[in-house]
């Protein structure tokens, strides 16, 4: 249960939409932005899905959203400048920061593990960058409308790049996913098909934004990793154009296993908000239990790992099989008990 990914295998279409592409002999360098017909079928999924209107030539195909968060604080960040994320958060919006030169800030969450949106406002000014991430990892909380809108408004109107990292964008069980680019210009959008179509070691990722600035990407990107990987590009714009049952299968999997471990972490008396998208349970376990937790042969994410904040949370991922999710219930029960 630690590792952030699927237990889904990627599926059969866009296996063989890659299949293709090898018997066709794409096997060469690519445009360094990404193959055509991708960053026009990305451009049609922002419209239709995100109400974005990013052309083909403000779209970056990436090796994975690591890539793309990346390049975008390497083009973008000065040394010195203030780089904000929720904390807890994401591992790496504070260390790609660094390696950018910029400064890391946590940025404090409420009792529904949701942004402190007056504290957050507090903390923009003077700052360079705002990293957003709805559905988020670890807590798998939802940001709202609402939210999104005011911290996107008021980060722009101070002078802040908002990044949003959106690659839990089709796993959410109650609420509406909202792009931040919907609520403002000065927005760059990060996303992936590693987690919607089972394919995080295909390494595909993506980013879109103002021209300006993804001119400024490619230019780190194109010497850092010159383009993606030909037949991950193919496999992806197979997954764009194909059918989309099989994100529907999964989400309505994951679900049913949030259900499950919330209620049976509940049944054991730890109170904490349901998580409303991703696949991680973010719980106030206690630093002794995820030890013996641990021990017991269940591999679970101290929450100290994400930030400062919640030092005696845990991060669970749930997208792991019924059975081995039951399994680890009863180890955690187990450990519970010692």
């Amino acid at each position: 249960m630690g590792l952030g990914q699927p237990d889904y295998d990627t599926p059969d279409h866009i296996k063989e939409g890659a299949i293709r592409a090898i018997d066709e002999g794409k096997t060469g360098y690519t445009s360094n932005m990404g193959i055509p017909e991708l960053r026009e079928a990305l451009s049609v999924k922002f419209r239709t899905e995100n109400g974005l209107d990013y052309q083909p030539d403000q779209i970056i195909v990436t090796a994975g959203a690591s890539e793309g968060l990346h390049i975008i604080m390497h083009a973008l960040i000065e040394p010195g400048d203030r780089v904000l994320f929720a904390d807890p958060g994401f591992v790496s919006y504070g260390s790609l920061a660094l390696l950018a030169g910029g400064k890391p800030e946590g940025v404090p969450l409420n009792s529904r593990l949701c942004i402190d949106i007056e504290k957050a406002k507090v903390m923009m000014d003077g700052a360079r960058m705002f990293v957003l991430n709805s559905p988020g990892n670890p807590t798998g909380a939802v940001e709202s409308k609402d939210t999104i809108r005011a911290l996107v408004e008021y980060a722009n109107d101070a002078g802040v790049t908002v990044v949003s990292d959106e690659v839990y964008e089709h796993f959410i069980y109650e609420g509406t996913h909202w792009s931040a680019a919907r609520f403002g210009e000065d927005v760059m959008t990060v996303n992936a098909a590693s987690k919607t179509y089972a394919m995080t070691g295909w390494r595909l990722g993506y980013l879109a934004g103002p021209k300006a600035y993804t001119e400024q990407c490619l230019k780190v990107h194109q010497y850092c990793q010159a383009c993606a990987a030909s037949i991950s590009q193919y496999a992806a714009l197979t997954a764009l154009t194909g059918p989309q049952d099989c994100v529907r299968v999964m989400r309505d999997e994951y679900r049913w296993r949030r259900d499950y471990l919330y209620a049976a972490l509940k049944k054991m008396g730890f109170r904490f908000p349901l998580p409303a998208g991703a696949f991680y349970m973010f719980a106030p376990l206690g630093k002794e239990l995820v030890a013996r937790v641990l021990r017991k042969g269940v591999v679970i994410v101290p929450g100290e790992a994400f930030g400062c904040n919640a030092p005696d949370y845990a991060r669970m991922n749930y997208a792991v099989s019924r059975n081995d999710l039951k399994t680890a219930v009863e180890r955690i029960h187990s450990a519970q008990g010692e």
